[in-house]
């Protein structure tokens, strides 16, 4: 082979690997963003949650206190 011959085959065996290191940083980045995305919704659910339980609480305790007045209300003789 001459010189010019080895040259051109080191520098495609350089694309190559240049190539398949981009690939893996490319796979690499679609993973980290799918984690993100992930941690994203779990993040939105968590905030949910955290304005929605005063109000299951709120709503909680209205139902138990109904329920502890028609209890009474019943042993009066009433309900």
């Amino acid at each position: 082979m001459t010189e010019a011959s080895l040259d051109l085959e080191e520098q495609i065996a350089r694309i190559r690997r240049m190539r398949e290191e981009s690939e893996k940083f490319s796979a690499e980045q679609h993973k980290l963003l799918a984690e993100q995305m992930k941690l994203a919704a779990e993040a939105a659910k968590l905030e949910r949650d955290r304005w929605l339980a005063p109000w299951l609480l709120a709503v909680a305790a209205l139902g138990g206190a109904l329920g502890i007045v028609q209890f009474f209300l019943h042993l009066a003789g009433r309900g």
